[in-house]
C-alpha cells in the first residue's frame, strides 16, 4: 500500500513558512494583483524594454522587430534561430497572452518531468552522500494544499512558456534576492522549465504566476472565472534567466548527464506594473540553502507543485512530504535527493522545502525528474554551481529594481 505518512516536523514547520508573513497584503489588497492598477509612466516604459536582441538584429530595428515579435514572430522554431546561449536570452512582454483560458491549457508533456529509471547502488562512503543511491522509497501520495494559496502557499505558483510543441507549464518559486532584502523579484525554478538542453534553446514568453487558481477552482470554471481568481497577483514575466552550463551543454529529454545540474532562476517584472516587487506583493520568499545537507541530518523534506499529467489536472496545488533518500545518475555527477510523490509533469521546478539551522524553511531543491509510474521525485542538490547561478542574477539587477 502507498505510504501516506507526513513526518510532523514537516506538517508544521514546512506549511508555516510557505504562509504570508505579517507584512503581507491579501491579493485584493492595495490592489496588489495589479489588475485594477494604473501602471506609472516609469513602470510603463520599464515593462517595454528588452534584455537583449536576438543576433543579426540591428538596435535602430527594435520596434520593428517588437511588434513582429508580438504579432506571433515567436511561434517561428526554426532551429537555426533559436537562441541557446546564455547571453542571449530574450523574452519581451505580450501583454494578455498569457490569459485565463491559455494558462489552463497549457499543458505538461512527458519530456517536461524526465523519465528516468533509478540506476543500482553504488558505492560511496559512511561520511559522504556522494556516489550513493538508497532503495526506491514507498510512494506518497500527494496532498492538496489548503485554500486559499495565497494564505497558505504564498510564495509557490506556476511558470508558463512556450516550445515548439505549444503552451506548456512548470511550477516555481519566490525566493529572496540578497541585493533587495524584501524586495526580491527572483523566482526558483528547474532548468528544463526554461531552456530545452543540449538539443535547443530557450524557451518563450515565460511568465510566473503566483498563487495560481487561488480559489481551487475546477478546470470547466476557469476560463470564465474573473482573471484575480486565476492570477491574483498578476502575471510576472522573466526578463532575465539563469540555468547552469551543464545543463545548457548536457540537458536531455530523460533528464540525462545535466538532471543534478536542472535548476535556474529568473528575474521578473509585472505585466501590470503595479510598482511592488514581486516579495512585497505576495507576502513572503524563500531563503536558498546551498549548504547541500546530507540526507541524514534531514527529517523531512516537502515538494510543492501543480502536477499537471493524468491524474491531475494542473488547476490545483499539492504537496509531498517524506524522509529523503539519494539518487545517483552516474557516479562521476552530484548524488540527488529522492523522496516518494506522486506529483506528475506540471510539478517540475516546484521547490523542495527543508527544515533551516533555525527550525525555519528553506528551499534545497526542486523537482527535476521522476519515473514514468509517478511514485517519486528527485531533484538536484543545490551547491556551488547553483549558488553562482543565483549570484550572477542577483548581481546582475543589483543597481535596478
Amino acid at each position: 500500500m502507498p505510504s501516506t505518512r507526513r513526518p510532523a516536523l514537516a506538517a508544521a514547520a514546512l506549511t508555516a513558512a510557505l504562509a504570508l508573513t505579517a507584512t503581507a497584503c491579501g491579493p485584493s489588497d492595495d490592489k496588489a494583483s495589479g489588475g485594477d492598477t494604473k501602471p506609472s509612466a516609469a513602470a510603463s516604459q520599464k515593462g517595454d524594454e528588452l534584455p537583449s536582441l536576438p543576433k543579426g538584429i540591428p538596435s535602430q530595428d527594435l520596434e520593428k522587430w517588437k511588434k513582429k515579435w508580438k504579432d506571433g514572430a515567436w511561434k517561428n522554431w526554426d532551429k537555426e534561430q533559436w537562441v541557446r546561449e546564455a547571453r542571449d536570452f530574450i523574452n519581451p512582454i505580450i501583454e494578455g497572452h498569457w490569459k485565463p483560458d491559455t494558462m489552463k491549457d497549457a499543458r505538461s508533456s512527458d519530456k517536461t518531468l524526465a523519465t528516468q529509471g533509478a540506476p543500482g547502488s553504488v558505492p560511496g562512503s559512511g561520511s559522504s552522500d556522494q556516489g550513493v543511491t538508497d532503495p526506491e522509497p514507498r510512494p506518497v501520495q500527494a496532498k492538496a494544499v489548503n485554500l486559499p494559496y495565497h494564505n497558505n502557499a504564498a510564495p509557490v505558483g506556476k511558470v508558463f512558456f512556450d516550445s515548439p510543441e505549444g503552451h506548456m507549464v512548470c511550477s516555481a518559486t519566490v525566493v529572496k534576492d540578497p541585493a533587495h532584502p524584501g524586495k526580491s523579484n527572483m523566482v526558483w525554478t528547474a532548468g528544463h522549465c526554461v531552456h530545452a538542453g543540449k538539443k535547443g534553446g530557450w524557451y518563450r514568453n515565460i511568465a510566473f504566476v503566483p498563487s495560481y487558481n487561488d480559489k481551487g477552482l475546477p478546470a470547466a470554471q476557469v476560463n470564465s472565472a474573473p482573471v484575480t481568481d486565476i492570477a491574483p497577483y498578476g502575471v510576472w514575466w522573466a526578463d532575465w534567466a539563469q540555468t547552469s552550463g551543464q545543463w545548457i551543454s548536457q540537458g536531455a529529454e530523460t533528464g540525462g548527464a545535466g538532471a543534478p545540474y536542472d535548476f535556474a532562476v529568473l528575474h521578473v517584472k509585472s505585466e501590470g506594473g503595479n510598482g511592488k516587487s514581486l516579495e512585497e506583493t505576495v507576502g513572503n520568499a524563500l531563503t536558498v540553502d546551498f549548504s547541500t545537507p546530507q540526507v541524514k541530518s534531514i527529517r523531512s523534506m516537502g515538494a510543492w507543485g501543480y502536477p499537471a499529467a493524468r491524474p491531475f489536472d494542473g488547476q490545483k496545488m499539492y504537496d509531498c512530504i517524506d524522509k529523503p533518500g539519494r539518487l545517483t545518475i552516474e557516479p562521476s555527477q552530484p548524488t540527488m535527493y529522492r523522496i516518494g510523490c506522486t506529483m506528475t509533469g506540471g510539478s517540475s521546478g516546484g521547490g523542495w522545502f527543508a527544515p533551516g539551522p533555525d527550525g525555519k524553511a528553506v528551499l534545497v531543491s526542486n523537482t527535476s525528474i521522476g519515473p514514468s509510474n509517478s511514485t517519486w521525485l528527485a531533484g538536484p542538490r543545490l551547491g556551488t554551481e547553483a549558488k553562482g547561478v543565483y549570484d550572477a542574477l542577483s548581481q546582475k539587477f543589483a543597481n535596478k529594481r
